[in-house]
């Protein structure tokens, strides 16, 4: 998919097992949305080949959309009409839709069900777009950011809600930019970066199936420019260092008591002063550090 002269998706190949919940991530502009959106129906790629549930989005497309549910970041709703009225509304499109009174309690929208759209919080009208998704009972569920601006009791819901509807055997696609979130949810995780696919796992397969650890070094003053290709040199080949910003550095690699102690004099040398070392298995959040050299900013 291209937008003018922009390579927005570069020969991307995936797959998505029935069943499961897959968490695509990626930087703010590595062709996420376009992909999902290509899935869902509203984009015909330029080339290349899209089956979801075994059809084509675009010419198949009114024989798919009663098998899935689409949760958007933002919208979806009129701007004046009431949470549970539109929920309503959607419910009454569909077959066999849940029962409304139970994704409201579920999905904690009673407080605010008379509540027009356009008032609603962040995280209000997440949970609405959630309900929204689900309520028809697809096969098939995108959710784009489904907890974000929601409070802690929020997300935890939204999490037991997803977790229930896998063990029911609804497949999940999600795209996400807390990693706690696709750590806790995912079975397989996808991460693309400039359009192209660059690592594939489950999450202990990506953060601890090479046997690594990471210390996070932070220090009081900003790192000299050089500091991580200087650590870098200082701890060898097996070992990956990057900036997080101008005060932390992420090690990744063998992390004994070796490299403790050559990290160690590696700051005495340079006159840098440790305010924490944090030695700790990868999470999430390192590996896509690491392979993109960019955080996930939301």
């Amino acid at each position: 998919m291209r937008y003018g002269d922009t390579v927005a998706v570069d020969g991307l190949s995936l797959e998505v097992a029935r069943g499961s919940v897959t968490a695509v991530l990626g930087p703010n502009g590595a062709g996420k949305t376009t992909t999902l959106e290509t899935c869902e129906g509203y984009r015909r790629p330029q080339r290349g080949t899209v089956r979801v549930l075994g059809l084509d989005p675009t010419a198949q497309r009114r024989d798919l959309l009663p098998r899935i549910g689409v949760m958007l970041q933002d919208g979806g709703a009129w701007s004046g009409v009431r949470a549970v009225e539109m929920l309503e509304h959607v419910a009454s499109l569909h077959a066999h839709p849940l029962p409304v009174p139970l994704l409201v309690e579920r999905l904690g929208l009673g407080s605010c069900g008379r509540t027009p759209y356009r008032r609603l919080s962040g995280g209000q009208q997440q949970r609405l777009g959630l309900a929204m998704a689900v309520v028809g009972r697809p096969e098939l569920v995108f959710v784009d950011e489904p907890t974000a601006g929601m409070d802690p009791q929020a997300r935890r819901d939204t999490w037991d809600l997803l977790e229930e509807m896998r063990a029911d055997g609804v497949t999940i696609v999600l795209t996400t930019h807390y990693m706690d979130e696709a750590e806790r949810l995912a079975d397989t995780v996808h991460v693309i970066d400039h359009g192209r696919l660059i690592a594939t796992g489950s999450p202990f397969e990506l953060t601890r199936g090479t046997g690594h650890s990471t210390i996070r070094l932070v220090v009081t003053e900003p790192f000299p420019p050089d500091a991580p290709a200087s650590l870098q040199l200082a701890l060898g080949v097996d070992t990956v260092v990057r900036a997080i910003n101008a005060h932390s550095l992420l090690i990744s690699g063998p992390a004994d008591a070796s490299t403790l102690a050559t990290v160690s004099a590696w700051c005495e040398q340079h006159g840098v002063l440790p305010e924490s070392l944090a030695l700790g298995q990868r999470t999430l959040e390192d590996v896509f550090l690491q392979i993109t050299g960019r955080e996930l900013a939301t």
